[in-house]
């Protein structure tokens, strides 16, 4: 670390920053500090509810449909709604399909007002949701069992269904980029507990192309990129890292070898995440401390690791203050045991 840093304390964002680069931070925590900005439809919401709703937020029982024409079932509390009728999944209907407009003022108004409320002063990063990036929001305009078959019976439909999808994803992206974000958050779920949930084939054939073509546009502007994908993820690391990926995350414990992931993504691309859910919910606290330990020796040593669920849920109170507690006494980069 450089003597002008050594004699003042980092702020939280300028710690983060080094964590992602791999840059003599001063300690592990849990998460980047953002102010996070979305356009409205992010969360499913239909264009007629308020900005400020989640379409999620809503009595058991409800229905809705989103800004894409996807209509939620919401069956559980405290449990988001799952598409019930998917517009696309007949192939004949995107003749007659109107694709969402990314400059429909119902659409990117909300990103712009929300951006009033951020100061650039402000500790933190300005950051862009991509919610359902590309492969969540194909199925949910799809059907998950239709948009697997038409990978193979009708590719051609499924890749116009993934390029609209991703002009639309640019659309918004222009938007988040006039108000200067920082970061950009995207998120698709593409594994499983053991295995992906597609071919690494499909994934390569189908998806990466139009990923490169948003994060492309983000990496030109140095935009911080932040991929979101659950389950067993092993695989695709150099795929991420290829597309410039600076922070991948949740790293399920219980899908991935730590050890394996620890080694590739090395000096290369920083995660998040890493703390089984499970044992945060009802571990002991020998137990989690324990983990956390592990964790942060095998992720952290030299920065490049969030130390945090790897799934968010409303743990009990007393079981995140344990966790947090050893946060922040395994974090301090004079405590970490190196592996």
């Amino acid at each position: 670390m450089d003597a002008a840093c050594s004699a003042r304390k980092l702020t939280p964002k300028e710690n983060a920053l080094r964590i992602i680069k791999y840059n003599s931070p001063e300690r592990v925590v849990s998460e980047m500090p953002v102010f996070q900005i979305k356009y409205h439809g992010v969360d499913h919401q239909s264009f007629g509810e308020p900005d400020v709703s989640d379409g999620h937020d809503k009595p058991v029982g409800s229905r809705w449909t989103d800004i894409w024409g996807t209509v939620w079932h919401k069956e559980f509390p405290g449990v988001m709604g799952m598409p019930e009728v998917n517009p696309l999944a007949d192939i004949s209907s995107i003749r007659s399909y109107v694709w969402p407009d990314p400059d429909d003022e119902r659409i990117c108004g909300k990103i712009y007002k929300m951006a009033g409320g951020y100061s650039f002063n402000d500790d933190r990063f300005l950051f862009g949701s991509h919610r359902d990036t590309l492969w969540e929001k194909a199925y949910m305009l799809v059907g998950m069992e239709n948009m697997m078959e038409y990978f193979y019976t009708e590719p051609e439909y499924a890749r116009e269904i993934l390029s609209r999808i991703m002009d639309f994803q640019i659309g918004i992206a222009r938007h988040y980029l006039n108000i200067g974000i920082e970061t950009a958050g995207f998120s698709d779920d593409l594994g499983t507990q053991n295995s992906l949930i597609l071919s690494p084939a499909i994934i390569h054939d189908f998806l990466l192309p139009e990923y490169a073509r948003l994060f492309s546009l983000y990496k030109e502007k140095n935009v911080i990129i932040n991929f979101h994908s659950c389950g067993h993820i092993e695989p695709l690391i150099d795929m991420f890292i290829g597309l410039g990926v600076d922070v991948l995350n949740p790293v399920q414990s219980t899908a991935n070898d730590l050890r394996s992931v620890a080694a590739k993504v090395r000096n290369r691309l920083a995660v998040q995440g890493a703390i089984s859910t499970d044992l945060i919910m009802q571990g002991t606290k020998e137990g989690i401390r324990s983990e956390v330990k592990r964790a942060i020796s095998l992720l952290g040593e030299d920065g490049g690791y969030f130390c945090s669920p790897d799934q968010y849920m409303p743990f009990p109170e007393t079981q995140m203050e344990i966790f947090n507690e050893a946060v922040y006494e395994f974090g301090s980069y004079e405590n970490i045991e190196r592996t």
